[in-house]
């Protein structure tokens, strides 16, 4: 059975690369979001064991698609993507419930990397 993956970003073609990123192996069922909204909607429908999330976003950021998991209790393997590499962002992510954190761009190694040292079966 695929494994549910949600990728969230405002721009399409950071979508797109994300997930071309993504191991070949992986059996996956993929879906995209473009805003936080769409990404706690597509959460709510079952779409997200496996969140890749960018944090800058209109509508509804990262954070507070971050803050909506923790406070309804929803569990989520969440991955934040995003270029803000500051150590406040990352501490503030890791406190939301965020697993890790990917620099923009990414790339297939870093992807397979976090994933591995995480346990997700590929």
């Amino acid at each position: 059975m695929p494994t549910p993956i949600l990728v969230v970003d405002d721009s399409a073609m950071a979508r797109k690369m994300l997930i071309k990123a993504l191991p070949a192996s992986w059996n996956v069922e993929i879906t995209q979001a473009s805003n936080g909204r769409e990404a706690v909607a597509a959460y709510h429908a079952g779409k997200a064991d496996v969140m890749f999330l960018d944090l800058t976003m209109p509508e509804m950021d990262g954070y507070a698609v971050l803050e909506t998991l923790q406070h309804e209790g929803l569990d989520s393997f969440v991955i934040v993507v995003s270029a803000d590499i500051q150590p406040l962002a990352r501490e503030r992510v890791r406190a939301l419930g965020a697993a890790a954190f990917i620099k923009k761009p990414v790339d297939a190694v870093q992807i397979e990397r976090v994933l591995r040292e995480y346990g997700i079966e590929l």
